[in-house]
């Protein structure tokens, strides 16, 4: 049989790409070498935010009792969140199977390979198609000197296989993977340390937001050392290039990822490109391809989780130029935020001839809210149209509502 598209690799864009292609009735044969989902669903976002949640809870636990609630011989047993976690998966990887299925593309399970631009090969088994898509994702990204051994150095898929947690670990790297690592190992009591190159942590993001971020750090005695790298290691002891002497049981290694793409002369979506390596901006990539929508690659939100969580898109603060403003809120000016006991954090727009064209935002709900601001970024809505909007109250979502209506 013949299929209109041949899609290599079942992630995001893989598998959005095909849904969408196979309901305006084209026939798609997807082809996965491991499980549906990629590494988003499998060894990514999903499973690390359902770490994030649990940690979470923990963290609260231990220190509900200055909010009056008290436990008694609260214990942690690590196992279970491990199980927790991977019943997550599974269940989504389920309903996502089975809206492929329902869906009408014919998934085929095994390793492919592209023979010409009409031909894969799979199973021993060839199909022909009219048009090949490549959506293979990426791998973590190894520097040389800590090439991952699953036990000591960890890649990012490697620490979500781990069955116990480590006293000490330190994280090499700031990005999203590095920052949430450190607050779920934090939020268990293991002692964490960060070592970025760059001049602060989360160098991608806002000044004001990496200046924050180190700030929440310290009062959660994360220690990072910025402007620094790992020099030697020897018998598990770290030396960084500043001179200081480490003792971790374990590191991470999370200095982003690196594509694997087949050099072939097809389309290619998702983290194979090699451009933004974001499982939202995949499913854009996939919907330009499938149902020809197009989208601003500048626009593509960033979201850090955790307490209080990190959002940003647009213009920041060290791109601006001299028609540009900045407005902040504190989260401490919002009722909601002192209701929550979450009251670290900010609100900031950049401002440019009466529209918005930056959001970043360190607060609870960060992950919602900068979609409001996407959508009037996006938009050019002016800041007068914003004014007649009626945020409820009390929400995080006022703290919009203040800066708008004070500019």
């Amino acid at each position: 049989m013949e299929y209109d598209y041949g899609i290599i690799g079942g992630g995001p864009a893989g598998y959005t790409a095909g849904i969408m292609l196979a309901k305006q009735g084209k026939s798609v044969v997807l082809f996965e070498k491991d499980k549906l989902g990629g590494t988003c669903l499998n060894r990514g976002c999903i499973p690390t935010k359902s770490f994030i949640h649990f940690s979470e809870l923990y963290a609260q636990a231990k220190y509900a009792q200055d909010s009056g609630i008290y436990f008694d011989n609260l214990t942690l047993n690590f196992s279970k969140i491990i199980e927790k976690k991977n019943l997550t998966v599974e269940k989504l990887r389920k309903s996502l199977e089975l809206a492929v299925k329902n869906s009408g593309v014919k998934t085929v399970y095994a390793e492919a390979c592209i023979k010409d631009k009409n031909t894969i090969v799979a199973n021993s088994e060839t199909f022909c198609v009219k048009e090949i898509i490549v959506a293979t994702g990426a791998k973590p990204r190894e520097i040389k000197g800590l090439e991952f051994d699953g036990n000591f150095i960890l890649s990012s898929d490697d620490i979500l296989g781990i069955d116990e947690l480590p006293k000490s670990i330190l994280i090499v790297g700031s990005g999203a993977i590095g920052i949430e690592w450190a607050r779920i190992m934090n939020n268990f009591g293991v002692e964490v340390t960060v070592a970025e190159m760059a001049e602060h942590l989360i160098p991608t993001a806002d000044i004001e937001v990496s200046k924050r971020i180190e700030r929440i750090f310290k009062q959660k005695k994360i220690s990072y050392y910025l402007n620094d790298s790992i020099k030697s290691i020897e018998n598990k002891i770290v030396t960084l290039n500043s001179g200081a002497i480490l003792f971790p049981e374990k590191i991470l290694v999370a200095a982003g990822r690196i594509p694997v793409c087949p050099a072939c002369e097809v389309s290619v979506i998702g983290d194979a490109c090699g451009e933004i390596q974001l499982a939202h901006y995949a499913v854009q990539q996939a919907k330009e391809f499938a149902l020809n929508i197009p989208y601003d690659k500048n626009l593509i939100p960033s979201v850090i989780y955790g307490e209080p969580e990190i959002a940003w898109v647009g213009v920041r603060e060290q791109d601006m130029d001299e028609n540009c403003k900045k407005a902040v809120l504190p989260v401490s000016a919002l009722g909601k935020s002192w209701c929550d006991e979450a009251t670290d954090g900010f609100i900031k727009l950049i401002l440019k001839n009466n529209v918005i064209v930056g959001a970043h935002i360190v607060s609870k709900e960060a992950s919602s809210l900068i979609h409001i601001l996407l959508t009037a970024i996006q938009n050019k809505i002016q800041l007068n149209d914003i004014k007649k909007i009626c945020f409820a109250h009390p929400t995080y979502a006022e703290g919009i509502f203040e800066l708008v209506i004070n500019n």
